[in-house]
């Protein structure tokens, strides 16, 4: 089995999607079930109803799972694995305060040593600090695993001293309750960023020891830590304060669930095609060929590519996603593709054409009023049932306002879109005959 493990403490990082789409891949590359952990027990930094917005997102994107998990529910499971652990000699109470451990830092940083817990310590504070922690003993002997994307990782018996499992207050760490639940579900394929690397030598660990004290064979693990995902321009780590780096945010700028899937598998990846769904990538991924090296997200880039899906979308599923009252409005967000790669920009375009025009606003620097105004007045005396072409339409236009050139073009195109430029009119024209009591309106008809 492999799983996705989310916490509700946040937006879905572009990092925890690109994890999620490569679990789903994998699981289904290989017919393994999939599980989705919401990893809840950080109580106090639980966001309300953040669980379900990510498991919408998940479905948006196009992941389907096999079993959901809350693991606030393992409690009792975690609590029972932590005392067969302290009976068997496999973990100790620690009764060390925070104070003390913080003055031992301090210490090993002015003598300019690596901070390592030494086992000594455990009792020496037991008569004035009697909320004590749970660790895990330390390894003696050296750690390595063989990890799909960053070959052979080893861990020095120095970078495995004791480590805690359960808070003073009885909460299992995030190592303990992940290790635990990997051992109970049996999870046999991890895939995860690259920041869980130092992670892996303690649930390692933990499941060694759960494995001797039920007498039960070790779970044998792939792992496969993804490359860090840098900002384009600055070549850092993406972080909270890149607004691209929120999946939420990419779909709320008008960015497609399928563009967005297709672009995080690319990162690090050479596909076989530039345009792809989620399923058909199942048939060729493979993540031995990904990359170990960051990957950067541009945004760009993913703006062509949503440009492209946008492209190919149905005339219905584009009325669908832009709400529009009519079929032939879609198609008229088709032409308007030719300039814009989001959603947002094509609704925007639509609005626009579809709202009643500002003629009282300057026109990259330049007043239309007076040219708009006698235009619509003329406008206003044509019958565009009569008037089947572009080219009779226009002829009429001019003659009925005798306008020309720029003053004319630019002041019909205002008129008709709400805009300086954009498509060509001719094409537009059509759409104009059909909707004519939308388009051609003003904000203050009564000014004119």
């Amino acid at each position: 089995m492999l799983r996705f493990a989310p916490s509700p403490t946040g937006n879905m990082h572009i990092g925890n999607v690109r994890a999620a789409l490569l679990n789903f891949i994998i699981a289904r590359q290989l017919q393994r079930p999939l599980m989705v952990r919401i990893e809840d027990t950080d109580e106090a930094r639980n966001i309300p109803h953040k669980d379900q917005e990510i498991l919408e997102l998940l479905s948006a994107i196009g992941i389907s799972w096999d079993q959901l998990v809350y693991q606030s529910a393992n409690l009792p499971t975690h609590l029972e694995y932590a005392q067969k652990l302290l009976d068997h000699g496999l973990a100790f109470y620690c009764h060390c305060t925070p104070e003390f451990l913080e003055e031992q830092k301090q210490r090993a940083l002015q003598e300019k040593r690596p901070f390592r817990y030494h086992d000594t310590w455990a009792l020496l504070q037991k008569q004035s600090n009697p909320h004590p922690v749970v660790r895990l003993r330390g390894s003696a002997h050296a750690l390595q695993f063989a990890d799909q994307i960053k070959g052979t990782i080893r861990f020095e018996p120095h970078e495995l001293d004791s480590f805690v499992i359960l808070r003073a207050n009885k909460a299992p760490t995030y190592n303990f309750a992940c290790a635990c639940d990997d051992f109970t579900y049996q999870i046999s394929y991890i895939i995860r960023g690259e920041d869980h690397v130092s992670n892996t030598p303690k649930q390692i660990l933990i499941q060694q020891a759960l494995a001797k004290v039920l007498e039960v064979k070790c779970p044998e693990i792939t792992y496969a830590h993804l490359p860090l995902i840098l900002n384009y321009e600055t070549g850092k780590k993406m972080s909270k304060r890149d607004a691209a780096s929120s999946v939420s945010w990419l779909l709320q700028q008008g960015f497609l669930p399928q563009s967005v899937a297709n672009y995080l598998i690319t990162l690090g990846y050479s596909p076989p095609k530039e345009i792809f769904s989620l399923q058909e990538s199942c048939a060729w991924f493979d993540i031995n060929k990904l990359s170990a090296s960051s990957a950067r997200f541009d945004l760009a880039y993913l703006r062509h590519l949503n440009h492209r899906h946008l492209q190919n979308l149905e005339l219905s599923e584009l009325q669908t996603l832009l709400k529009l009252d009519h079929p032939q409005k879609a198609q008229l967000a088709k032409l308007f593709l030719e300039d814009s790669s989001t959603l947002c920009e094509l609704q925007s375009k639509l609005t626009l054409m579809f709202s009643p025009k500002d003629i009282t606003c300057d026109y990259e620097g330049e007043n239309f009023y007076d040219r708009c105004a006698t235009l619509y007045q003329a406008l206003q005396t044509l019958c565009l049932e009569e008037l089947a072409d572009f080219q009779a339409f226009k002829q009429a236009a001019m003659q009925a306002s005798q306008l020309k050139g720029k003053d004319f073009f630019k002041s019909l195109r205002i008129l008709l879109t709400g805009q300086a430029h954009g498509i060509e009119l001719g094409l537009l024209y059509p759409f104009v005959r059909t909707f004519a009591s939308e388009i051609l309106t003003l904000k203050d008809p009564h000014g004119c």
